[in-house]
């Protein structure tokens, strides 16, 4: 997620616009996801409020996952399945609709302990599954062969701070399991936690994939 593919090929000038609204969604959905699970601000506005910015998050997270994807697609050609980046930017925005199912659902009240697992939880573990997947491809084409790449540029840098949010993500989904037993959640401080700093590594990486102004000068840059 968040700019999984786009800092892995080039960005002419003409495309600046383009990158900068890309960069600034998933700016704003990590922005809500870091703010969403502090207790501070639970508190303040109420669970209701904090769920819709859950969710208002996610959409954010699929429009600009959706033009990525298009972008990666249409405007650069890459092919439909035949690119690392292309399938980078897919997986991605599938995921993306998962969040936004898996939020979506946690707005509504009185679900029992079995509908949070199957409507919140189910699609939560599936959509950071498809985030996990999505930064290990970007990371591996910036990267190359080898785990630690030779110069750690750019590119390198935002694709391996997703990959950390990414990996953050999980944790935290596989954590907010509600235990049928008690109706608890397995670990609220570590979905607190993985949530907010996951968030945190997504935000990082979309300000890293924000277009500078060397590249308005420049016919690619990374």
């Amino acid at each position: 997620m968040i700019g999984h593919a786009l800092v892995s090929v080039p960005r002419p000038a003409t495309r600046r616009g383009w990158d900068l609204a890309i960069a600034v969604g998933f700016a704003v959905g990590s922005a809500c996801f870091f703010i969403g699970p502090f207790p501070g601000f639970v508190q303040l506005v109420g669970a209701a409020a904090d769920g819709v910015v859950f969710f208002v998050g996610s959409v954010f997270f699929t429009l600009a996952a959706a033009m990525e994807l298009r972008e990666g697609t249409v405007r650069r050609g890459h092919r439909w399945g035949r690119d690392p980046s292309w399938w980078s930017a897919a997986v991605q925005f599938v995921g993306t609709l998962l969040f936004n199912l898996s939020t979506y659902s946690a707005l509504q009240e009185s679900l029992s302990t079995q509908q949070e697992n199957r409507l919140i939880w189910t699609p939560d573990v599936f959509g950071s599954a498809c985030f996990l997947v999505s930064g290990a491809l970007a990371y591996r084409v910036t990267a190359g062969p080898r785990l630690l790449p030779a110069r750690m540029d750019r590119a390198c840098t935002t694709a391996a701070v997703n990959l950390l949010g990414c990996v953050l993500f999980g944790i935290s989904a596989i954590a907010s399991f509600v235990v049928p037993s008690t109706g608890s959640i397995l670990d609220l401080a570590v979905v607190n936690w993985c949530t907010a700093l996951g968030a945190l590594c997504f935000f990082i990486g979309a300000l890293l994939t924000l277009p500078s102004s060397s590249d308005a000068h420049s016919p690619a840059a990374t």
